[in-house]
């Protein structure tokens, strides 16, 4: 991890923005997650732009960060509707319900 600190910085090259995933995790994942991560990917090119490159770094970090928690919880979801939902068929299966 110190040595991603580091590493020098090439400002001809800036960090991806992951504006399009984050996009994305807002509408098929977790809506206030992907919010989240839209605003650090926005945050990105203003802040190379002015100079920022740490930053500008940091902002693209924490977008795909918020990017992989949105996915993450809405996979969780997902498993747990379909566990709730087998068990309820199990269920009135087994109670005749």
């Amino acid at each position: 991890m110190t040595e991603e600190l580091n590493k020098p910085v090439n400002p001809l090259v800036p960090p991806s923005n992951y504006l399009i995933g984050a996009i994305l995790a807002t509408i098929f994942c977790c809506q206030i997650l992907g919010i989240v991560s839209i605003i650090y990917a926005a945050q990105v090119n203003s802040k190379w732009q002015a100079g920022d490159y740490d930053g500008a770094r940091q902002a693209s970090k924490n977008a795909l960060t918020w990017i992989w928690v949105s996915i993450g919880i809405s996979a969780l979801l997902i498993v747990i509707a379909l566990s709730f939902g087998i068990g309820m068929a199990f269920l009135s299966d087994v109670f005749n319900w």
